[in-house]
């Protein structure tokens, strides 16, 4: 789960992995998996990065790594 803002700067919590694909048109608009799109305040670049964020933290949990 990644934390967003939505366009009216209401925070939200998504499911990272049904992101399909993140688009800027000029906003950013993320499109679900189910066919939901949500307008977000991060840039593309930024909602990347947390899901990237997200997928590493999963990851270290699941086989006991640590830092």
């Amino acid at each position: 789960m990644i934390d967003i803002t939505k366009i009216n700067g209401q925070p939200m919590t998504i499911n990272a992995e049904l992101i399909e694909t993140i688009e800027e048109v000029p906003d950013t608009l993320i499109t679900l998996t189910t066919g939901k799109k949500i307008i977000v305040n991060e840039s593309r670049q930024t909602v990347k990065s947390l899901v990237k964020l997200y997928k590493k933290e999963i990851y270290q949990i699941n086989t006991g790594d640590s830092e």
